[in-house]
């Protein structure tokens, strides 16, 4: 689990670093790694406690279902601090080092949106 997070918050600070900026591309890139970290952490948690089939198919919904609630949340999050930043151009432009800290959080709560599901569902399971 802290490889997963480890690479999920590498990966997202080198899109932020190295990635398109452009409207489409960025978003877009942002969801295709939120993507593989879901299905990693859904995946890892399948593997590691021996799940049969329908096991797997309920660790992917639940991880989807709890990754999309985190960002759905961290995206209301961001609409309420935004104007509090006094940002002088986009939030993609800012080079502010508390963007780079920004989105090591996103996807950090990422992780644990798909996480915490996951959890509550082993305590279900007994």
């Amino acid at each position: 689990m802290k490889t997963i997070t480890l690479l999920a918050i590498a990966a997202m600070l080198l899109l932020e670093v190295f990635g398109s900026t452009s409207s489409v591309g960025g978003s877009m890139s942002f969801m295709l790694v939120f993507v593989v970290v879901m299905l990693a952490v859904a995946i890892y948690e399948a593997w590691s406690n021996g799940r049969g089939v329908m096991g797997w198919i309920v660790n992917l919904f639940a991880s989807a279902v709890g990754g999309l609630t985190a960002v759905a949340l961290i995206g209301m999050a961001m609409e309420a601090a935004l104007p509090h930043f006094h940002l002088e151009g986009s939030l993609a432009s800012w080079q502010h080092p508390l963007k780079y800290v920004v989105v090591a959080a996103i996807a950090l709560l990422m992780v644990l949106g798909s996480w915490i599901p996951l959890q509550v569902l082993n305590r279900l399971r007994g």
